[in-house]
């Protein structure tokens, strides 16, 4: 009975997509502050590596999930998991997401349905099936990994950059109908930052921003007063857009 009571006091972090990258470095942030930390991705061997560096690291043990975000049955899947945990989610962070360059006349058929899926509708799903327990509480924070791409047409950004303006969409219309129910929404907006879509790319270490500074952003973020929200943060390297 204690080890369920001090489990239902602690903050729970539910991040999406959180084995690589900027999803991972958010949970090792949060980590260091000690929440309950859940989290899924496609493959299971990149859960098993995460669980490992956790391990290491003397991090707490994350919860995961091996799910594909972009099918609507193993979002809801995911989210029902998740609630079994703790029953609550203190704070939500659609993470999850993928790259593929195109111009909108030449990327192959089926691009923006696929990135639309993956981009836009897990978190659209997720946040459904985890708003509830935070209507019912009065308070949560859902945080949208959005991008630059979603303030800024580019060349070959095609469906991805259609899929991430429509996602800063859906973020600002959570965040009207949300501020006087005592959650709030933040639309995060990062220009490159290194991971596993720069793998490989002959480019100085500076030229691209770190991971760890968008887990701080989000960080930033959660760690305001209850009468505070930060709507929105831009981020870029310091050298500029690529």
């Amino acid at each position: 009975m204690l080890f369920l009571y001090l489990l239902a006091m602690k903050k729970t972090i539910l991040v999406s997509g959180g084995s690589k990258g900027i999803g991972r470095a958010i949970l090792e942030r949060f980590a260091r502050e000690d929440f309950e930390l859940i989290t899924c991705a496609r493959h299971a061997e990149d859960l098993e590596h995460l669980a490992k560096a956790f391990a290491q690291a003397r991090y707490p043990t994350p919860h995961t999930f091996v799910a594909d975000l972009s099918k609507k049955e193993e979002v809801l899947h995911f989210a029902a998991e998740a609630l079994k945990i703790t029953g609550k989610i203190d704070l939500l962070v659609n993470n999850a997401g993928a790259f593929r360059p195109g111009d909108i006349a030449e990327e192959p058929e089926g691009q923006l349905e696929w990135a639309m899926r993956t981009n836009l509708y897990s978190a659209y799903h997720l946040t459904r099936a985890l708003l509830p327990t935070m209507l019912e509480r009065g308070k949560g924070h859902i945080v949208n990994i959005c991008s630059i791409a979603s303030l800024k047409a580019y060349p070959q950004g095609g469906s991805y950059s259609i899929s991430k303006y429509a996602l800063l969409g859906f973020s600002k219309n959570l965040r009207e109908e949300l501020k006087d129910k005592g959650i709030r929404v933040t639309s995060i907006m990062p220009g490159a930052t290194w991971s596993d879509s720069w793998k490989g790319v002959d480019l100085p270490r500076e030229r691209l921003m770190e991971a760890e500074d968008v887990a701080k952003a989000v960080w930033c973020a959660w760690d305001m007063g209850p009468s505070a929200v930060v709507e929105e943060i831009v981020m870029r390297p310091q050298l500029g857009d690529l």
